[in-house]
């Protein structure tokens, strides 16, 4: 009963009790509240659905309906490959389809309101940019606005469908093509700006959150000029374009892309393309770089941008997990095995690095090489970055808590014994949504301990959106950056402020050209 109970409130269809109506965009909304008192709007259109000739272009205004619309329930997912009941990420199954774009809004009760407007949180889901909801219960907004604050999921376009750059789509626009996704996710902060003041958040203070795919985004959003006043901060876990790894591509490149896709899709012109079913168009195989300078949404490398002084300068929090990795190094046991790796992937630096990785169990620094040649380095570039050429602070962590599996449980997609510190195993804890781990079928066997990284996380969170200051128990106020003594939170089982691990270390995997991590560097 419990568990039907939870499935129901995930989906938000448990609470009868409607919402007082309000004029958005295109019309009169009327949400629901929830049984905590959280007022829900789910499923608000903040474009026209992007079908037939809309299909890669840029989100168009939101076609105005008669009457009241009512948002209760959730917009179906971006057309995509969907997930299995096994994979360890299972929510549920959610519809999909290319009409897509709309957003969901959590806000406190009215008579739970401070006085004046409350911050406001906004989600980007990750998945690659192939993958992802703003329905997923992994991102419910109703445990922060429980917290007084207005959470707000955004969906964008994925896949093929949301990335997709094409000489043809070039000319048509007259600029250049691709990042359609990363439009969406504009063109939803633009309506926040205009309409979050009256679901009582404050258009000035709006705080973008990301992980892995979505933290990307939060970084194309920082050098984007497109995005200029649309937020006041910026949180990003796991992911950035920073690092020489998963920057943006040149245009040409992704235009032969779009050509090969095209070419593999058997249409013969853009017309014929977009009369092509999308299941078609998302299950093709044609390799293609997500994010491209198109001229307009990205002009420059994250490093170009950042160097001219070119980003929107805000205060950004930032980090990583400890076992994650883009590229792991593959089975290693021994100290052989580690040498022959790391010869392999490094070759003439593959010395230094073993050298700088000594001291701990070979298993250990394969991962630890891993980690930091790839999200390790492009979170550290990042925070160079910002502190070199920023105004603004910058503030990191580094999650080690490994999640209480349930005994015996099986994943499709992952191993509890030796998993770690996962990449996405921190969203639950700044969130609050441990609970959608457990939502069909008991995984976790959550501790005290869990519960008070939760606190520390999710308290964090909460402070740096209200003051763009993270503090929380037992840290306090969180240390920023300063090259010169580079530390960061430890978000463990006893969180703590400790030295950067590898910062200067991390030049041995090369540099970018913005701020190289050297510990002795000061700031110019």
């Amino acid at each position: 009963m419990i568990r039907r109970l939870l499935a129901a409130l995930a989906l938000g269809l448990a609470a009868p009790a409607q919402a007082a109506p309000i004029a958005v965009d295109g019309g009169m909304i009327e949400g629901t509240t929830l049984p905590s008192g959280i007022q829900a709007w789910l499923g608000v259109p903040f474009a026209a659905p992007p079908l037939r000739e809309l299909r890669w272009r840029a989100p168009q205004p939101v076609v105005p309906w008669a009457g009241t619309l009512h948002t209760d329930r959730y917009a179906p997912e971006c057309l995509q490959p969907l997930r299995g009941s096994l994979q360890n990420h299972y929510f549920g199954n959610e519809a999909t389809s290319e009409d897509c774009l709309y957003l969901n809004i959590w806000a406190p009760a009215p008579q739970a309101k401070a006085a004046g407007k409350a911050p406001v949180v906004v989600w980007i889901y990750g998945g690659g940019f192939n993958i992802g909801s703003a329905s997923m219960a992994n991102y419910s907004g109703e445990p922060m606005a429980r917290e007084g604050v207005v959470r707000v999921n955004i969906a964008y376009r994925v896949g093929a469908l949301g990335f997709l750059a094409h000489p043809a789509l070039s000319a048509e626009s007259g600029h250049g093509s691709g990042n359609y996704g990363l439009m969406d996710q504009i063109a939803a902060l633009q309506w926040v700006k205009r309409n979050i003041a009256r679901f009582g958040g404050d258009p000035d203070n709006v705080t973008i959150v990301g992980q892995s795919a979505g933290a990307m985004s939060v970084a194309l959003l920082q050098i984007s000029p497109m995005a200029r006043g649309l937020f006041a901060r910026a949180v990003a876990m796991s992911g950035s374009p920073f690092g020489g790894m998963l920057g943006p591509a040149p245009l040409a490149e992704g235009e032969a892309q779009g050509l090969a896709l095209q070419k593999e899709l058997g249409a013969t012109s853009l017309a014929q393309l977009r009369t092509l079913p999308g299941d078609r168009i998302i299950a093709a195989a044609s390799p293609r770089s997500p994010i491209v300078r198109d001229g307009q949404v990205i002009t420059g490398s994250a490093e170009a941008v950042f160097a001219a002084r070119g980003q929107n300068d805000v205060p950004v929090l930032i980090g990583y997990t400890r076992d994650e990795s883009f590229r792991p190094l593959g089975p290693v046991t021994t100290a052989q095995d580690l040498a022959a790796a790391v010869k392999a992937r490094f070759g003439t630096q593959a010395d230094a690095i073993l050298a700088a990785y000594s001291g701990v169990v070979p298993a250990r620094a394969a991962a630890d090489i891993a980690r930091d040649a790839t999200v390790g380095r492009q979170m550290a570039d990042w925070a160079a970055a910002q502190r070199r050429f920023g105004a603004q602070p910058v503030y990191a962590y580094l999650f080690a808590r490994r999640q209480p599996y349930a005994p015996g449980v099986v994943f499709s997609d992952h191993d509890p014994a030796t998993v770690g510190a996962y990449h996405t195993g921190d969203v639950p804890y700044w969130l609050r949504t441990r609970d959608a781990l457990n939502l069909f079928r008991v995984t976790r066997d959550w501790q005290g301990v869990d519960q008070a990284l939760e606190d520390t996380m999710a308290g964090a969170l909460l402070a740096f959106a209200r003051s763009g200051i993270p503090a929380s128990a037992p840290i306090g106020t969180w240390p920023a950056l300063d090259p010169r003594r580079p530390r960061l939170v430890w978000l463990g089982e006893q969180p703590a402020v400790i030295a950067w691990p590898h910062w200067a270390d991390m030049a041995l995997f090369g540099t970018t050209g913005a701020e190289p991590p050297r510990a002795t560097r000061p700031r110019d």
